[in-house]
């Protein structure tokens, strides 16, 4: 098929370096063997102010919104005319194009397909524009209803991983326990509790290093270290860490060979804030998918969902609070033999089940289209 392709290379300015999208989405479609036809256009600021709510938001939009619009239907029509395209797929937030931006292209006999991977917690983004295309590609079960109720068509399409460049590197296990990811929600507070449990962990990502205490002399941090402070009968501590603890943004290359590095790799599930509240959301995420087939070992934040995609307790590990995860993580650092099985397993059934290759073949099946 031959596919305009008009997304960012990753997902948000904090991963500067990565292209992260560009090696999960364009390359499995261009290894499929479509004919990619790329949008040329810096869509980077486009996701910096994706928000209309936020800071600066609405002004960009209102004055940058139409030019991307313009741009967009030139190429795709340039394109379109010079062999005729199949399909226009894109990542797009409404503050990207307005609705009848996407239905000039689908009037030119194109199918549209919009992937978006944040509607668990900001469906309220691609609300508008989602009823626009052909179809929604939505990573969140749960979410299907709404895309309906706005009037869209969603196909259920999980997250997964290119294997062409999410693959095992030499084993070192320098590290007992990694976390890959950016620093907020619970996070800092499990990584605390496994510290001072004894359990050495290592994370690295965007926010981790603003944690570390600054530099004070040995007097008043023995001095500090006497102070509890309580409020409401409840124990109030900061979720510093140690600065050898905490690591700065990964390249994509040195994310994947991190997964080797470790005995054990973390993921955690609930996403934004949402911890704080009384229903937490939880979201099956891309390093549910990329961390097995780049070889970890994977200890993941349990929510009912993953049992769809990976056996908990033979292909990965789970844990459903601070005092489990610390279990878990001595468990399978006593027995390496037995963590060495789950590894390989994970590892298989992401190859076997979880590739982006296999995702977009099932998702343009059910759109009636040649994969």
């Amino acid at each position: 098929m031959r596919i305009f392709y008009a997304a960012g290379s990753r997902p948000n300015e904090a991963l500067a370096e990565s292209s992260v999208w560009r090696r999960n989405l364009l390359n499995a479609l261009a290894s499929m063997g479509h004919d990619i036809v790329e949008l040329d256009y810096d869509l980077e600021p486009h996701y910096r102010h994706a928000d209309p709510t936020s800071a600066g938001a609405g002004a960009f939009i209102a004055a940058q919104r139409h030019l991307l619009e313009a741009a967009l239907l030139e190429q795709v029509t340039r394109a379109h005319r010079q062999k005729p395209l199949d399909v226009f797929f894109s990542y797009f937030y409404s503050a990207f194009a307005r609705p009848e931006v996407i239905r000039r292209i689908t009037e030119m006999g194109i199918v549209t397909v919009n992937w978006y991977c944040n509607a668990s917690y900001q469906f309220d983004l691609v609300s508008e524009i989602a009823p626009a295309y052909s179809f929604c590609l939505v990573p969140e079960r749960f979410r299907l209803d709404d895309y309906r109720e706005a009037g869209a068509r969603p196909i259920y399409c999980q997250e997964a991983a290119n294997p062409d460049f999410y693959r095992p590197s030499e084993r070192t296990d320098e590290y007992d326990v990694v976390f890959v990811g950016a620093c907020y929600g619970a996070r800092p507070a499990y990584v605390r509790y496994l510290l001072d449990h004894d359990i050495d962990v290592h994370v690295f990502g965007p926010g981790w290093t603003k944690l570390t205490p600054p530099r004070v002399p040995a007097r008043i941090r023995r001095s500090l270290g006497q102070v509890r402070r309580r409020v409401a009968g409840r124990q109030l501590r900061p979720q510093l860490l140690p600065a050898r603890a905490c690591g700065g943004v990964l390249t994509d290359e040195d994310m994947v060979r991190m997964y080797s590095r470790a005995r054990i790799s973390l993921g955690f599930s609930v996403v934004g804030e949402t911890h704080a509240g009384t229903s937490p959301i939880r979201q099956v995420r891309l390093r549910d998918f990329e961390a097995p087939m780049s070889g970890a070992f994977y200890a993941l934040e349990y929510m009912p969902e993953i049992e769809a995609f990976f056996v908990p307790g033979k292909e990965i590990v789970c844990f459903s609070s601070k005092r489990e995860l610390t279990e878990v993580v001595r468990h399978f650092l006593a027995h390496p033999d037995e963590a060495e099985r789950v590894r390989q397993a994970g590892h298989q059934r992401a190859l076997r089940d979880h590739t982006w290759q296999r995702r977009f073949g099932d998702a343009f099946r059910e759109m009636g289209l040649d994969s």
